[in-house]
């Protein structure tokens, strides 16, 4: 069925529209400068958008694609304020972050802009909800964040303010934490779908955020910031920084190894791990043989421990050593030598654990038998199982069934809304312009008549389209039929749809490849009206056109968008 807004009133462009007069060379734009030309957005500094008619269209029908998703999965929408007092972060040691921005009141009070919620939604509900009968509870928004960033850049997929959709999860247990993880996953991957977008879903690192247990959702691209692996026989996906990989079977090992030093919580026990030179360690990767490692002191200060003591004080013998040793040091790598004495009974070896970053070409950890490919990709989403991260020091807390306080299990799910759009203009542009998916598209059809056609034939096929989300050109004897078209195209609209000579026959041009549906065939089949298909026409922006008459148009238009 095509998308109802009969309710709103059809848009007229006039030269003093937003939408601009003048025709630009995409070619050598970037898709940020192509966003800006085409009056979407408007950035008065850096880091800083202003979103313009068009792009607001276009923001409103993500939100709205977003918001059934979310709604299905049973997420209650909520608008938390933009400013969280200093005191919250600081109970869960996020106030030293250098990307706050932070401020004080009138009485001298600090407070943050906010960057996401965690904060602020684990107080609020902790304060509203005393019950096991008030979960399971998932809420979300969307709503501007802010990140001081130092330097701000793409435009909108790195700015100082962005727009986003941020949900948070509470559950008594962690059986049920992990059910609502699934649970919102499952709604991420149906917004995707309802957008028709390649989205690539990879293991990830928690980052700052914490928990033990996250996704990101990724569109494929080389402009792309964060580097992907995928493994071709296994088929998972991880991003470089959750990756592990193997030296092939064959490899005899590097010629020299460098270490580096850590230390445990309680300071008895020193960690080495020694990994090829040039390589870059990821000492992470330890964190479930070693849970205790401290990443938080330097090398300096955990070797200070150790070195003053002598084999013979009863404190040394007490400590212990742990030596983790990358795959690819074997008994040919020259090692470098030992900075601390040592006892040998108190020495333990690991020698099965990649603790350097992935390279394209080696081995799989996860399967072992498939060989690593690299890819860069932007990243749209991310999702976290958080366990009790946030809740312990917020006490967020509930009474269960044997009336005792239990602290709650809690997820938060992120998608950058902004970067998307911004993402999605990236991945999908091409030669002529920009190209949107049609659900998202600032309107589905742009409608034009040339100097041939009467008002009262494009008033009648406005009336025919007007269950549909049209924008009308009638900027008559002020541009030309091919200026209208370009601008059309540009902005991506998905057809442009012209009354013309051939009047009652109505011309449609389809700006995008299109896959025809099983739907859009048997329609064809059974047409009981004048029906042309004109495919790879040598129109610039136009992958077909459709000659249709008036009698057919709607239905038409209907299965051609359902294709988009």
């Amino acid at each position: 069925m095509p998308l109802n807004l009969s309710w709103r009133p059809i848009m007229r462009f006039y030269s003093t529209s937003f939408q601009g007069s003048k025709l630009f060379s995409v070619k050598d734009l970037t898709t940020h400068d192509m966003l800006l030309q085409s009056r979407f957005i408007y950035q008065p500094a850096a880091g800083i958008v202003h979103w313009l008619p068009l792009g607001l269209r276009t923001y409103k029908k993500l939100q709205n694609v977003i918001r059934k998703r979310m709604d299905q999965a049973g997420g209650l929408e909520m608008e938390l304020s933009s400013l969280s007092s200093k005191h919250l972060w600081e109970r869960t040691k996020r106030w030293d972050n250098n990307e706050l921005f932070k401020f004080k009141d009138s009485k001298d009070r600090d407070y943050c802009l906010v960057p996401t919620c965690e904060e602020e939604i684990t107080s609020l509900v902790g304060d509203l909800c005393s019950s096991y009968k008030d979960l399971p509870l998932l809420v979300y928004q969307i709503a501007r964040k802010y990140r001081d960033e130092l330097r701000p850049r793409g435009g909108l997929l790195r700015g100082r303010e962005f727009l986003m959709k941020d949900a948070y999860s509470f559950d008594l247990t962690k059986e049920d934490g992990l059910k609502s993880y699934d649970n919102v996953n499952e709604a991420y991957r149906r917004i995707f779908q309802d957008l028709k977008l390649p989205v690539t879903v990879a293991n990830a690192d928690s980052g700052s955020i914490g928990g033990d247990l996250s996704l990101e959702y990724h569109l494929i691209h080389e402009s792309g910031e964060d580097i992907l692996f995928k493994c071709n026989s296994c088929q998972t996906v991880s991003n470089v920084e959750k990756c592990q990989s193997l030296p092939e079977k064959q490899f005899k090992g590097v010629q020299e190894a460098e270490c580096q030093y850590f230390i445990n919580k309680d300071r008895n026990t020193l960690i080495i791990m020694y990994y090829p030179k040039g390589r870059k360690l990821t000492p992470q990767y330890v964190k479930d043989e070693i849970p205790d490692i401290d990443f938080s002191i330097d090398e300096e200060m955990a070797l200070a421990l150790f070195k003053n003591e002598s084999e013979e004080s009863s404190s040394f013998l007490v400590k212990e050593i742990i030596r983790v040793i990358d795959p690819r040091v074997t008994s040919n790598t020259n090692m470098p030598d030992l900075k601390v004495l040592y006892h040998r009974n108190s020495m333990f070896t690991f020698t099965d654990i990649p603790i350097v970053e992935a390279i394209a070409g080696e081995r799989c950890y996860e399967c072992e038998k498939g060989t690593l490919s690299e890819h860069t990709a932007i990243e749209v989403g991310h999702t976290f199982y958080l366990d009790k991260k946030y809740s312990t020091p917020l006490d967020c807390t509930v009474v269960n069934e044997q009336n005792e306080q239990t602290t709650v299990y809690m997820g938060c799910y992120g998608i950058g809304v902004s970067r998307l759009i911004a993402a999605i203009a990236q991945t999908s542009r091409d030669e002529v312009g920009l190209t949107w998916p049609q659900i998202i598209a600032p309107y589905q059809i742009t409608l034009l008549s040339n100097k041939t056609s009467s008002k009262e034939n494009l008033d009648t096929v406005t009336e025919i389209l007007s269950s549909f989300d049209v924008q009308v050109d009638n900027r008559d004897g002020k541009f030309s039929m091919g200026h209208k078209l370009k601008q059309s195209k540009v902005a991506g609209i998905p057809l442009q749809i012209i009354v013309g000579k051939h009047f009652p026959l109505i011309e449609i041009e389809v700006r995008t490849p299109i896959q025809h549906s099983q739907e859009l065939k048997d329609l064809y089949k059974r047409k009981t009206w004048d029906w042309e298909i004109q495919e790879s026409p040598q129109t610039a922006g136009c992958s077909e056109k459709h000659l249709v008459h008036l009698t057919g148009l709607a239905q038409v238009v209907d299965v051609l968008l359902e294709c988009l």
